[in-house]
């Protein structure tokens, strides 16, 4: 056996031992949140699809008509000649949705934090991060080549006290963090995270992914917080908007900087014209039916009650488990009843808080979430 293998095949044996190993099992999804695996029909709740939109006959009408238009790809980086017509269009719906003077969309999330963040802070700077914020906010840190800075989990002291003791020493900072947090479901305190960098001259970056077409009529979290200076505004198209992709709202100079500098802009294929043109009629969808983007947070709320947990503030309802194995086989007692609640294992979080992520769509029926509520509840009760 090659070393490569040797190495590989240890390092699976290890994962296996302690419950961490995780494969790919192919899933269909379909109408109404349902999903088809290993030949069974099961209702999802892990899906990030809050508003049941990439299945909605517009949007997929106008991914379609976008592909007998522009085809299947756009065939080059956008600064060569996949700049497609549906990207500036889309960017300016977004910066309308969103408040703000410009957009730039990337090909996805994660190209996005992991291109904004080294365009802005690099040796010399300071790039401050919540310790829960998703790993393409730590790997656009990384990247950077700034002084990485944690600071705990929505303490706004703690941040303060790490600028007041760092900030003269840096040339730019830059704070990171997630505007809803994809595996707790909290709301980041963007009003006191603003007041603190605007007293710091620090740039504040929140990333709405989970925020964006639910929450405050569909404009997402940094709407729930109008008087905060939020200059880097990130998000997605793939959950809420039921498409594929990712953006930067913010200043016409932050924007046009980008468009020019983002390693992941410059150097990566433009999106492809269905995705950008889903996003569009998913835009529509979110802008003309404020009712819809309330029911995720709604659904959610009815569950935390009827399982005595505290009220949902997101669409995300995580129930702490403990350890890896506890959470597979509460996953697979809930799949045997109909259910797909994914087990969330480290190190996407960490040691000892594996749990259910259980994610609320606007299409799951009332009578099933009670249902799935009566079978999570002994599991909430179980933890101390």
């Amino acid at each position: 056996m090659h070393s490569l293998d040797t190495y590989a095949a240890d390092k699976i044996q290890r994962l296996e031992a302690a419950s961490l190993m995780r494969r790919l099992r192919p899933t269909r999804r379909t109408a109404g949140a349902f999903v088809e695996r290993d030949g069974r029909r099961l209702l999802s709740f892990s899906c990030n699809d809050y508003l049941g939109l990439s299945q909605h006959p517009a949007v997929k009408a106008a991914a379609q008509a976008a592909v007998e238009t522009y085809g299947a790809g756009s065939g080059a980086s956008r600064l060569v000649t996949g700049d497609t017509p549906l990207l500036s269009e889309l960017e300016t719906r977004l910066a309308r949705l969103k408040g703000t003077q410009a957009c730039v969309v990337f090909g996805s999330g994660y190209l996005a934090n992991t291109g904004v963040i080294p365009t802005f802070a690099g040796k010399g700077d300071i790039v401050l991060v919540d310790e829960l914020a998703h790993a393409c906010i730590w790997a656009g840190a990384q990247l950077s080549g700034a002084r990485i800075l944690p600071f705990a989990h929505n303490d706004t002291d703690h941040l303060a006290a790490l600028l007041a003791e760092h900030r003269s020493s840096a040339r730019h900072a830059l704070v990171a963090t997630d505007g809803v947090f994809s595996m707790d479901g909290d709301i980041a305190p963007l009003d006191w995270l603003s007041a603190v960098c605007e007293a710091n001259d620090a740039w504040l970056l929140s990333d709405d992914a989970h925020g964006v077409g639910v929450l405050a009529h569909g404009r997402g979290s940094a709407a729930l917080f109008p008087e905060a200076q939020i200059p880097f505004q990130m998000g997605t198209l793939s959950k809420a908007l039921g498409a594929y992709g990712g953006y930067l709202c913010g200043s016409q100079a932050v924007v046009d900087l980008l468009k020019t500098r983002a390693r992941t802009l410059v150097y990566t294929t433009g999106l492809p014209p269905a995705a950008a043109a889903a996003a569009l009629a998913a835009l529509d969808i979110v802008e003309g039916d404020p009712a819809l983007t309330a029911l995720p947070l709604a659904k959610a709320r009815a569950f935390t009650q009827a399982v005595g947990l505290p009220a949902a503030t997101s669409p995300i309802v995580p129930v702490i488990i403990g350890e890896a194995q506890d959470a597979l086989d509460a996953s697979r007692a809930l799949e045997a009843e109909g259910f797909l609640v994914v087990a969330i294992r480290p190190p996407t979080v960490a040691a000892g808080a594996a749990r259910l992520r259980i994610a609320f769509s606007a299409e799951h029926p009332d009578a099933e979430v009670a249902r799935l509520a009566q079978l999570v509840k002994p599991y909430v009760k179980a933890r101390p």
